[in-house]
């Protein structure tokens, strides 16, 4: 397997609780641990090298929300940690790389106002991504209330020269369902950009894990995964033996 390739575990904060969404909808949620340190050192433990970390209250409110338990997941970390919700300017972006936070991810703002993209990236280098979601190739904002009329790859193309370290690509109407990423959709936008892309939303089993990873030369740089570890239709551990 292309050990370039990462499989990344996601953690999901509401009300500092670790939760799981059906297609971002905050009344579908789904609760699978109320302590983030711990959740996370578990996926650490079974070889994790990257974590995946959502403030799902922030994405809503505009800004960072579950503050005490990011802080939990980072003093327990030795791995990176990257996290997305709600960080809307480059104070909120600073105060959560302080916390210790490898890398954040922009998404609603980055469409809202593409320039504080460039100058994130200038501030911190090699420690900003870009969240696109979308839903038939549409980009979707706000918590994924709004489905604009912005295609997705041309968003993406909009950050090509400012220094993003990549792009989390996610299909709202995979997140969630365990029903397989949506391969196609992600490889497009990856053939159009030189960023790394990274696979979001459906990864349920080990098939769907070696079907991303088949696309790592093509810019797919790895996969999320979120519900199917939480539930075991994907063996996380055996899924990190596998990749190497």
């Amino acid at each position: 397997m292309n050990s370039t390739f990462e499989l990344i575990p996601a953690i999901d904060l509401k009300e500092g609780q670790c939760v799981r969404l059906k297609q971002g909808r905050m009344q579908d949620a789904t609760v699978y641990g109320s302590n983030a340190g711990e959740m996370a050192s578990h996926w650490q433990a079974l070889g994790a090298k990257r974590l995946h970390v959502v403030d799902l209250d922030g994405a809503f409110a505009g800004k960072p929300a579950n503050r005490e338990a990011i802080r939990d997941i980072c003093n327990v970390m030795n791995i990176p940690v990257q996290l997305g919700g709600g960080l809307r300017d480059l104070a909120m972006i600073e105060g959560m790389l302080n916390l210790g936070i490898d890398r954040v991810i922009l998404g609603s703002i980055a469409i809202a106002d593409p320039k504080i993209v460039k100058q994130a990236c200038a501030a911190f280098p090699g420690q900003i991504c870009v969240g696109i979601d979308a839903k038939g190739g549409l980009v979707a904002v706000h918590g994924w209330d709004d489905v604009t009329d912005v295609k997705a790859v041309d968003l993406a193309k909009q950050f090509e020269d400012d220094g993003v370290a990549a792009i989390i690509y996610t299909d709202i109407a995979r997140d969630g369902m365990l029903t397989g990423p949506n391969i196609e959709e992600t490889v497009h936008l990856a053939k159009a950009v030189s960023i790394p892309v990274i696979v979001s939303g459906g990864v349920s089993s080990m098939e769907d894990v070696r079907l991303c990873a088949k696309h790592a030369n093509e810019g797919i740089a790895g996969a999320i995964t979120g519900r199917a570890i939480y539930e075991n239709t994907l063996d996380f551990k055996a899924a990190m033996k596998e990749l190497g």
